[in-house]
């Protein structure tokens, strides 16, 4: 192939990939894909604690609470 020959075979490949780029980008709109983009993101900062952790915390806030 020269030069000029391979953009036969370029430009069907790069359409046959913004053919499935467009169709992936519809599909995520239409699953709601990008409806709540914050919420996987601030998921780490409130991580739900254990139980025995949780009731270690709240003693160590009585104790912390009682005079001396």
């Amino acid at each position: 192939m020269n030069d000029n020959e391979i953009w036969y075979l370029i430009i069907p490949i790069a359409l046959i990939f913004v053919t499935i780029a467009i169709a992936l980008f519809f599909w995520s709109v239409k699953s709601d894909q990008f409806e709540d983009l914050d919420r996987q993101g601030n998921n780490i900062l409130f991580d739900d604690d254990k139980e025995s952790h949780r009731q270690a915390q709240h003693q160590k806030l009585d104790d912390h609470d009682r005079p001396a």
